[in-house]
């Protein structure tokens, strides 16, 4: 009987740390909309540093970049990762209700998020100068070394 426990538990530890990775193990990555386009030239210095597989299918991500947490990145989350819906009484049944309180937007925060627990794996400030792309590149590229320097460090 001990024996059964201690292989179910086993067997239950590989599963949860195989369904929900940290951040050394991430691989691929879905960036949510942000702020300016940010996303977009964060998308390329993520793929051209070689951090990370950035997907255009989010249930090919490991793990979601977005500059906001609260309850608007949890509406977003259920939209991408909802269970399929329940039918109760011939009508879909969406009992989903945000349980992190609104946050304010912080300009300048970034998060990498992990899609299945929804912990945050990285984060990190770095406030755009302005909306122009060129600022706005060279903050991506600043970001995207940061969390390479950051994955080598682990």
């Amino acid at each position: 009987m001990v024996k059964m426990f201690v292989l179910l538990a086993a067997v239950a530890a590989t599963a949860a740390s195989a369904a929900s990775p940290d951040l050394s193990e991430v691989k691929t990555v879905y960036l949510l909309p942000m702020s300016g386009g940010l996303d977009q030239y964060l998308a390329v210095a993520i793929t051209n540093g070689g951090v990370f597989k950035v997907v255009t299918d989010p249930q090919k991500a490991e793990a979601v970049f977005t500059d906001h947490i609260g309850v608007s990145l949890e509406q977003s989350l259920h939209e991408l990762y909802a269970p399929p819906e329940k039918v109760e009484n011939g009508k879909p049944s969406d009992n989903f209700k945000p349980t992190m309180a609104p946050l304010s937007r912080g300009k300048g925060s970034i998060f990498l998020v992990n899609r299945t627990t929804r912990a945050v794996l990285w984060s990190t400030y770095a406030p755009p100068k302005d909306n122009q792309s060129d600022s706005l590149n060279r903050l991506a590229v600043r970001i995207a070394g940061q969390l390479q320097k950051d994955l080598k460090a682990k």
